[in-house]
């Protein structure tokens, strides 16, 4: 089961770093279509559908990885035992927020299916399409923090933090600045 939640976590990674090779090639693509006098009409929508793209199907990857945001100042100073229930309550809190975020998300994408929304740019396309990147990421997060909570209530250590302290052993702190 682990090498396949990691294989979809890493595979949401690579998928939202495609979209952004996508948005740069959409973007040079256009730039040179517009210095020979060819119309790029639609681009603009594609950029801002790649950007939601790899912002969402990255945040899994991310969190998992211990590049997400966390503020770690109080939970490092706790002793032991203690850091662990608050790591406890912090990731069941995170579960519910990610949990209702996946909910609504699903829900909001399943409607502008219901009700065939269109894209209002210049590409009309049916909206559910870009919107599926949405759904996708935030049921991964959701996801990839329940995971993380069963992680710590089996008496693990969450990866995330293991992630950090193997970064730091090669000296790289790079993501700490």
């Amino acid at each position: 089961m682990r090498k396949t939640l990691n294989l979809l976590y890493d595979g949401a990674g690579y998928l939202a770093a495609a979209f952004v090779l996508a948005i740069f090639v959409v973007m040079i693509g256009s730039s040179l279509m517009r210095e020979v006098g060819i119309g790029t009409g639609g681009t603009d929508d594609l950029v801002a559908w790649f950007c939601a793209a790899s912002a969402f199907l990255a945040m899994a990857h991310t969190f998992r990885y211990g590049d997400f945001v966390r503020v770690t100042l109080i939970l490092e100073k706790l002793p032991e035992r203690l850091h662990r229930w608050v790591e406890i309550v912090c990731l069941t809190i995170g579960t519910a927020f990610t949990g209702y975020l996946a909910f609504w998300t699903v829900r909001y994408v399943y409607e502008s299916w219901q009700y065939k929304q269109m894209a209002d740019g210049l590409l009309a396309i049916p909206i559910w399409i870009p919107q599926i990147s949405f759904v996708l990421g935030a049921l991964l997060l959701c996801l990839a923090v329940v995971d993380e909570l069963i992680v710590v209530l089996r008496g693990g250590k969450p990866i995330y933090v293991t992630a950090v302290e193997e970064r730091h052993a090669r000296g790289d702190f790079s993501e700490d600045i």
